[in-house]
C-alpha cells in the first residue's frame, strides 16, 4: 500500500497501545495515532481517515484533524512563530508548518498572513511552505469554456486588478471593472472563466458574463418581486454598490434584467422602484 505523506490516507487500525492506536502504514510501518485523535468506540480492523505528517522526530504520524492545506495546495496561513532559520505558520495542526528564509519572497513576520504552496521537500522530505508560489503554478494552457465555474483563492492586488488562484493550479486576473464587493487576500469563492490567454492564464469575473447572466437574473429578479409584494426598491438610478449588496450582480446585469422583465410586459418603472405588474402574477 502508498503512503501519501501530508494528504489524508484510510488506514486500518492494526492494534491498540495505551497512548492510542496503530494504523497499518505498509512498508513505513505502522504509524501512531494518539489518544487525543481518536474516535470514540473505535475497534481494531476499522479503517479511519487520517492525515499523515512528521512529529517532532521526524516520523510519520497520523491524525484525524484536517489541516488547512495539505500539500500540493495554496492557502493564506497566518506566522505563528519565527526563529533564526524561518518562519511556522498555523495551518490547523499542533505542529506548525515551516517556511524557511530561502522559501520567503520578503522576511515574514509574526501574526500576519501570507499566500503559500504546500509541498514536499525533496532534500528532506519535510513537509514545508513556499511564499514562491509562482512556480508551483501550472505552466500547461488550461482548458475552460466561457463562464464556466471556477473556485478561486485571491492572490494580491495589482495595478489591473486582482491576481488569483483558479482551482488550485492556474493563475488568473480579476479586472477592477470586475469588482463590485471588497475582496481581500485569501478570500476563497467561486468566479467564471471570461478568457483563456495565449500565454495559459485566466481572465475570471465574479459573474457571469453577457446575456446568459442577465437571463439568469431575470428568473431571480422576478423571484424577488413575488417574494416581496411585487415590489423592487431599486432602479438604473441606484448606486451600483447598493444594488451589489442586494444582489451580488453589476448594475448593467441589474438593468438588463429589468428591461427583459420590462420587455415581457411583467414589469412596470416607477420613480422610486419596480413593480410587477398585477396580470404577471397569473401568468
Amino acid at each position: 500500500m502508498a503512503l501519501h505523506l501530508g494528504k489524508m490516507n484510510t488506514l486500518k487500525v492494526v492494534r491498540k497501545v495505551d497512548f492510542g492506536l496503530y494504523l497499518e502504514g505498509g512498508p513505513t510501518g505502522d504509524i501512531l495515532l494518539p489518544t487525543r485523535y481518536v474516535p470514540k468506540g473505535t475497534k481494531i480492523g476499522d479503517e479511519l481517515e487520517v492525515f499523515i505528517y512528521l512529529d517532532q522526530e521526524e516520523r510519520p504520524i497520523a491524525t484525524t484533524q484536517r489541516p488547512k492545506a495539505m500539500v500540493g495546495e495554496f492557502a493564506f496561513l497566518n506566522v505563528a512563530w519565527t526563529n533564526e532559520h524561518g518562519a511556522f505558520l498555523d495551518w490547523g495542526l499542533m505542529k506548525d508548518v515551516f517556511c524557511p528564509f530561502r522559501e520567503q519572497k520578503m522576511r515574514m513576520e509574526k501574526d500576519r498572513s501570507y499566500i503559500v504552496y504546500i509541498h514536499i521537500d525533496e532534500e528532506s522530505y519535510r513537509i514545508v511552505a513556499t511564499a514562491k508560489v509562482e512556480k508551483w503554478l501550472s505552466k500547461e494552457k488550461p482548458h475552460y469554456k466561457p463562464n464556466e465555474e471556477v473556485r478561486i483563492l485571491v492572490w494580491q492586488k495589482t495595478d489591473l486588478g486582482f491576481k488569483v488562484i483558479v482551482d488550485n493550479m492556474y493563475q488568473g486576473l480579476i479586472y477592477d471593472s470586475q469588482v463590485f464587493r471588497e475582496l481581500r487576500t485569501g478570500d476563497r469563492m467561486k468566479a467564471y472563466v471570461s478568457n483563456v490567454r495565449p500565454d495559459g492564464k485566466l481572465d475570471v469575473s465574479l459573474q457571469k458574463s453577457g446575456y446568459e447572466q442577465a437571463q439568469d437574473f431575470s428568473e431571480r429578479l422576478l423571484e424577488y418581486l413575488f417574494r416581496h409584494d411585487g415590489y423592487c426598491p431599486f432602479t438604473d438610478k441606484s448606486p451600483a454598490e447598493d444594488i451589489y449588496s442586494e444582489f451580488q450582480v453589476s448594475k448593467k446585469v441589474f438593468k438588463k434584467a429589468v428591461g427583459d422583465l420590462y420587455k415581457r410586459r411583467l414589469v412596470t418603472l416607477a420613480p422610486d422602484g419596480i413593480e410587477l405588474k398585477s396580470s404577471a402574477i397569473y401568468e
